[in-house]
């Protein structure tokens, strides 16, 4: 297989850190070291809005709330994280005639930031909702649980913030967890489950759950030897095997220049009736859980693996970038069972890759996104996004 690059968009003015799909409309938000945020459209790879104002300093990292779009919420709400020490939320209106707008790709005034002929129609199309306060220094990642009840923050300050949306505009602190040593990078929720996972400069991955009230540490991932910059869960398979029960698994990346999986070994402990009696000292060992190293991926990567990103519509294929601007996919294999009989080991080999993928710069983030354009060759078709120092995003596709 090979990548072909099909589109870019127009470099940004400043570094371009991360880019992140709308789970249910055509676009896809990118957000810079010039304190914006550019929504851009995946059906024609051009800009669409650009989102302003919220930041003192660079915009690090950006999530969409899941469920949110014209079909299941008429609004899109999408959390920002500053290095300036706060997390923003942004809100958009996308009734009947703004859904319908995107299937057509309406244009409208307010994609760019210039003047006051698009002022007024800029501020309709994004509202600056919410600033959430409490990180002491750069906000480094940010991530919505998989229903969208609960907001992750995670900081240079070495701490991980879980907030609640009580009802619009209101975001409570329920969590701050200072299990780290050092910066945080990458805040992830499993996608089927409450369970937030997260990844730091201390070299390890932390596992959180809520028992009873309190949420805690349940699960410490060592195994890397260096900085863990990004992680992500296993997505759910769409038509699962239902005789098949396939445990969680979770991708990490490192300044060791390491790719690894791993695997939930236990069961998930659900806090019941009788957990609750057990005295508070002891309630950590109600939620444990035991999470093993199973896989490294073949060795690519010359210097530092900035992103890695599991694939949701195209199990078994994993892609990771970094600093040595390559981009390189990975697809799992069943491994010979020698005539035996017994049960094919998995395994891991690359299937493609790109170097120079941002000519001479660094590539910051990668992930997948299902695809839109007129190019579309299969339903299910998914695009890989690299997003680099050179304040450009492009998009791939896998051929043949």
């Amino acid at each position: 297989m090979r990548l072909k690059k099909i589109a870019s968009l127009p470099p940004l003015s400043d570094r371009a850190w991360q880019s992140a799909p709308h789970p249910t409309l055509p676009i896809i938000a990118t957000c810079s070291s010039n304190k914006t945020v550019q929504i851009s459209s995946l059906r024609t790879f051009t800009p669409q809005s650009t989102i302003e104002g919220g930041h003192k300093r660079s915009i690090r990292t950006v999530a969409w709330k899941p469920n949110t779009g014209p079909k299941d919420n008429p609004e899109s709400v999408l959390a920002t994280g500053s290095f300036d020490a706060t997390a923003g939320i942004w809100r958009r209106y996308e009734g009947q005639d703004h859904g319908h707008s995107h299937d057509h790709e309406h244009e409208y005034s307010g994609e760019c930031t210039g003047g006051a002929g698009g002022e007024e129609e800029e501020e309709e199309e994004w509202r600056f909702a919410v600033v959430l306060d409490g990180h002491e220094s750069e906000v480094k990642s940010v991530a919505w649980s998989a229903g969208g009840t609960f907001l992750a923050t995670c900081s240079r300050d070495k701490s991980v913030w879980i907030w609640e949306e009580m009802d619009d505009d209101n975001f409570e602190t329920i969590a701050v967890l200072q299990d780290h040593t050092q910066d945080v990078k990458c805040v992830k929720w499993h996608p089927e489950e409450e369970l937030l996972a997260s990844s730091s400069y201390d070299d390890t991955i932390r596992l959180y759950k809520e028992d009873v009230d309190d949420w805690t540490c349940c699960a410490v991932l060592k195994g890397h030897t260096s900085t863990v910059w990004c992680i992500d869960f296993e997505k759910p398979k769409t038509n699962p095997d239902p005789s098949s029960n396939s445990p969680s698994r979770l991708v990490s990346c490192s300044d060791d220049l390491t790719v690894k999986i791993w695997t939930r070994m236990s069961p998930t402990n659900q806090t019941s009736a009788s957990t609750k009696q057990i005295p508070s000292i002891l309630k950590t060992n109600s939620i444990e859980e035991q999470w093993s190293e199973t896989g490294k991926l073949p060795s690519a990567h010359t210097r530092t693996i900035y992103s890695v990103s599991w694939s949701e519509l195209q199990p078994g294929r994993i892609v990771s970038c970094g600093g040595d601007g390559r981009i390189v996919v990975y697809e799992e294999f069943d491994a010979s069972s020698n005539g035996t009989g017994e049960e094919k080991e998995k395994g891991w080999q690359i299937v493609a890759e790109m170097e120079g993928s941002h000519g001479i710069y660094e590539v910051n983030s990668v992930c997948w996104a299902k695809r839109w354009d007129q190019g579309k060759r299969f339903e299910g078709e998914e695009l890989i996004v690299s997003t680099g120092d050179d304040g450009v995003v492009n998009f791939w596709e896998l051929r043949e």
